[in-house]
């Protein structure tokens, strides 16, 4: 299992500067994370944040929990993916996601889709249209938000045959825990509720998982080979104890989870300071 760890809080310096502390500690991940406005609190462009990570590190994956595709223009967004794909020579990773309705800066601003099958059509285009803009050759698409007409995305990314999406899998929805299957991993949440995955949930999701993708690659054109690597990534706050927290990672391993990446977001606990101190621990292995 490999284990990231999400910069929530501090100044653009302070996080680019924290991702480099997790790198030369032993961290595997380093992300940040896609929003609006959050009443207040600093919020950073992931793409400009993670173009300068990916000048400061050599070693670490890179991504966002969770990128949110369908609150940028495809071609746009397939261009900001190249550029830190190339930055980094392939360390980029994709974690998408629907976005979240609480997000502070939604109900001030026009023309943000709201309504949850918009933003389900609005990801799942973007999603197409990135895939196709990996291949540096021209390419079309016809959607019901979207249109592309002969557009070259050039050049290709450093990653073959695109940088790897995780879309988000939320656990009991076979839309959502569907549409993980047809890419290249899951991020395992509950929909609707603030608790971590158990290894049990865990498990079974990543059984469902392999059924659907065996069935996929079944089936005529959907690209899907099961014998590909897929990623299964789950999220959250380990226990304090040192021995609770490796018989977590250990359960969670054992459940089929390729990924656990700490994410604190208690503004009163975790300070700049305070990530600092845990990212120069290093990973709780």
């Amino acid at each position: 299992m490999r284990i990231g760890v999400v910069g929530t809080y501090g100044s653009a310096t302070e996080v680019v500067g924290l991702a480099r502390d997790a790198e030369e500690a032993g961290w595997d991940g380093f992300f940040t994370w896609d929003g609006i406005s959050l009443g207040g609190m600093d919020t950073w462009d992931p793409w400009t944040l993670l173009g300068a990570v990916a000048t400061v590190t050599s070693r670490i994956t890179l991504g966002a929990l969770v990128f949110v595709p369908g609150r940028r223009r495809p071609w746009k967004l397939a261009r900001e993916v190249l550029t830190v794909d190339h930055l980094s020579g392939g360390r980029l990773v994709l974690p998408a996601g629907l976005g979240v309705l609480d997000d502070g800066g939604l109900s001030r601003v026009s023309g943000e889709a709201t309504a949850l099958r918009e933003r389900a059509e609005r990801l799942d285009e973007a999603l197409a249209i990135l895939d196709l803009a990996a291949s540096g050759r021209p390419f079309s698409f016809e959607g019901r938000h979207h249109r592309v007409t002969d557009l070259v995305i050039a050049p290709p990314p450093v990653q073959r045959p695109r940088v790897p999406v995780w879309p988000v899998a939320g656990l009991g929805s076979a839309r959502s825990m569907g549409r993980a299957a047809r890419w290249d991993g899951a991020v395992l949440q509950h929909v609707g509720e603030e608790r971590d995955p158990t290894p049990a949930e865990v498990a079974d999701a990543v059984a469902w998982l392999r059924e659907r993708r065996e069935r996929l690659a079944a089936a005529p054109d959907t690209g899907v080979r099961p014998d590909t690597p897929f990623d299964v990534v789950v999220q959250g706050r380990l226990p304090g104890d040192a021995s609770a927290a490796q018989d977590r990672l250990a359960a969670l391993a054992e459940a089929g989870a390729t990924w656990w990446v700490e994410a604190r977001w208690d503004p009163a606990r975790d300070t700049p300071a305070a990530l600092r101190a845990l990212v120069e621990q290093g990973p709780p292995r």
